[in-house]
């Protein structure tokens, strides 16, 4: 098992930048490919980036593609989601989740997830 918990969420201004991170407990980070999901108010949550337990493959929505990057340091147990340029349309809840499938793609089984944290972009 593995627990999770996001942090550095917060409020920012469009065209700034934010750093999430997802800091595990339990089983090491490693075994896992780990993903981040938002969910906007009237939304159904939606995947945002996705990355291999080796980090060798990531994967992200079309709307954060050349904006956001997900990274990991499994030394660390934690995950990050790196987040510039940010628009309005990405305020959300951002969730990062955790599967042993191992492949962090959009359709993996995430298993395991975290509390949650509110991102808000001004304009």
């Amino acid at each position: 098992q593995v627990q999770l918990v996001e942090s550095g969420g917060g409020l920012v201004q469009a065209g700034g930048s934010l750093r999430l991170s997802c800091a595990a407990s339990g089983r090491t980070l490693s075994t896992y490919a780990m993903g981040w999901f938002r969910q906007a108010p009237g939304k159904e949550r939606e995947f945002v980036a996705g990355i291999s337990w080796s980090g060798g493959s990531t994967y992200y929505a079309n709307s954060v593609k050349g904006r956001f990057a997900i990274s990991r340091d499994n030394a660390k147990n934690t995950v990050y989601l790196q987040m510039n340029s940010l628009k309005p349309e990405d305020t959300a809840v951002y969730y990062c989740a955790a599967d042993i499938t191992g492949r962090g793609s959009p359709t993996a089984r995430y298993e395991h997830w975290g509390q949650g944290t509110q991102v808000t972009v001004s304009p």
